[in-house]
């Protein structure tokens, strides 16, 4: 079995950061290094809320895990942008 390394982490949490970013219109604001931090942080995201559904999420292969930090960092990014524009209207 595939395992991911630290840099293999890292490669796939900067591409779905970077993908989020874009589907979420945020992508002007951020840099490669908060791509990165918004796609690992994505991919525990995402994990939490499959393995709460029942999905399991150990062992998916590559597309697994980064449309699981996709689908976190997406999550991340729509949930930064409600604080956000709540604090902007004050």
């Amino acid at each position: 079995m595939l395992t991911l390394g630290v840099i293999g982490w890292i490669v796939i949490g900067g591409l779905a950061g970077w993908i989020g970013s874009k589907i979420m219109g945020t992508d002007a604001q951020m840099g490669v290094v908060l791509n990165i931090v918004v796609g690992i942080l994505g991919g525990l995201i995402g994990g939490f809320l499959l393995r709460g559904l029942g999905v399991e999420v150990a062992g998916g292969g590559l597309l697994f895990s980064f449309l699981t930090c996709l689908l976190g960092a997406v999550i991340l990014l729509a949930i930064v942008k409600l604080i956000t524009r709540g604090r902007a209207s004050r």
